[in-house]
């Protein structure tokens, strides 16, 4: 596996114990009235759909969609190492702001979650620039 996708995959499955362990906390936060883990809660989805789901599906299709060329079979990597930090600077801004702003509001935080915002969607282009290429039907057929 090449070390790209590797990286996209054991970087899924970091934010998946970490989801777990957010789940957790923010379960006992609930249960317990201790509003400051209570405000983790919220944060599952997104580790999990954005943190494990979305990186282990960008990761696997890095490593297995088709190659572009003998010379260069998996094309510019560098758009997929632009998603990848885009992607993971987004993910880790949002749960960072994200509990803050539930657990004590502040005016500051709103816009760090439009930064986490844009760069993941920022990320999403990256990654669709680097599988693109490798999307491709054979001579003769529609493009």
């Amino acid at each position: 596996m090449p070390l790209l996708a590797r990286t996209f995959v054991k970087t899924a499955l970091l934010y998946l114990a970490a989801a777990g362990i957010a789940g957790g906390l923010g379960l006992a936060g609930r249960t317990l009235g201790w509003a400051a883990l209570a405000a983790l809660g919220p944060l599952l989805p997104h580790l999990l759909a954005v943190g494990w789901a979305t990186q282990l599906i960008a990761g696997v299709a890095l490593w297995m969609f088709p190659v572009v060329s003998r010379e260069r079979p998996r094309g510019d990597e560098r758009p997929a190492w632009g998603a990848y930090a885009a992607l993971n600077l987004g993910l880790l801004l949002r749960a960072a702001a994200e509990p803050l702003l539930l657990w004590r509001p502040a005016g500051w935080l709103a816009p760090t979650l439009v930064a986490s915002a844009a760069l993941q969607a920022i990320a999403a282009w990256l990654l669709v620039a680097a599988l693109w290429p490798r999307v491709k039907g054979r001579r003769g057929e529609g493009r």
